[in-house]
């Protein structure tokens, strides 16, 4: 179980930029009745001043994700479904950290899914990566403990539903989708691999088979690196592929896909034409990550087919 603490993020969190922002409607806040607000909202850079002004009210779970990251759509739903539950006790404030690089800077995110909350302005940990819905449960709990102790016990009127009107309910993860997620929650990313690999065997064109892969492989890789070591070897060997490699992973794993697509690009341009095929590769396995509709990886794809002719 996680122990939470405000000092555990002390220094590791620069909101400052993001206080003084003019108090805008918070964004996806739309009231279900008159004077209620919804508790689970979109924000965004402009949105969040207003947002860490309620945590002074409630606490404030914030919800770091991107919509390649397979782990995200797993654990979302849950960190929703208790949020709910408390009615109207925990605001949750979902950040695409793609679309608000602010506010995913000012986290300090290295990787994703991670779940932050803020009690009376102030940033306390909860989890990175997907973990199961008893541990989210647990973490809540002290959360709230924790925000009695500093004086933020207040309730935000979230209204009533209309009258037979319900949330619809999640459908089921297709089985081989949730041994794959089984194994993530356990930290056997190699048993993961096995299960999306299984999955995308009987349908080729599973999105979310294919997006999981990807993923998973990733964390996989970047469970094993320290930050400041990989962009210290990346900037002793500007021509060294796994060093390039590494910044590269945890680029993309704390939402700087444009950092690392170009880090990639610029590695394949000042290689020999005989030593560029890894780097190549792996370009392709992060836009399959990412996904190839997505402007970033139309640009890095058309950048890396002027370079091979």
């Amino acid at each position: 179980m996680t122990d939470i603490s405000p000092a555990a993020l002390r220094g590791a969190v620069d909101l400052s930029s993001l206080r003084n922002r003019p108090a805008a409607a918070v964004a996806g806040a739309q009231s279900p009745a008159p004077g209620a607000v919804d508790i689970v909202v979109d924000a965004t850079d402009e949105s969040f001043g207003q947002i860490l002004e309620l945590s002074r009210t409630v606490p404030v779970v914030v919800d770091l994700w991107a919509e390649w990251c397979g782990p995200c759509k797993q654990l979302s739903p849950i960190i929703e479904k208790v949020t709910r539950e408390l009615g109207g006790r925990v605001l949750l404030a979902k950040v695409d950290v793609d679309a608000n690089p602010q506010l995913a800077q000012g986290f300090r995110a290295q990787s994703i899914p991670m779940v932050v909350a803020l009690i009376a302005g102030q940033p306390v940990p909860m989890f990175t990566g997907a973990v199961p819905e008893q541990q989210v449960r647990e973490v809540f709990a002290q959360l709230l403990q924790l925000a009695a102790q500093n004086g933020v016990t207040g309730t935000l009127n979230v209204g009533e539903a209309p009258e037979g009107e319900q949330t619809p309910e999640e459908p089921p993860m297709p089985p081989l989708h949730a041994e794959a997620f089984a194994a993530i929650e356990n930290g056997d990313y190699a048993a993961a691999v096995v299960a999306y690999e299984k999955a995308l065997a009987e349908n080729p064109r599973d999105e979310d088979a294919i997006a999981g892969l990807g993923q998973v492989r990733l964390l996989d890789r970047v469970q094993k690196l320290d930050l400041q070591d990989a962009r210290a070897a990346a900037a002793a060997g500007p021509l060294d592929i796994q060093a390039q490699f590494d910044v590269a992973d945890l680029d993309l794993a704390g939402g700087h896909v444009e950092d690392a697509f170009g880090r990639l690009l610029d590695l394949f341009a000042q290689l020999p034409s005989d030593e560029r095929t890894p780097v190549r590769e792996r370009l392709l396995e992060l836009f399959g990550l990412i996904g190839v509709a997505d402007p970033r990886v139309i640009t890095a794809r058309n950048r890396l087919s002027s370079l091979l002719f």
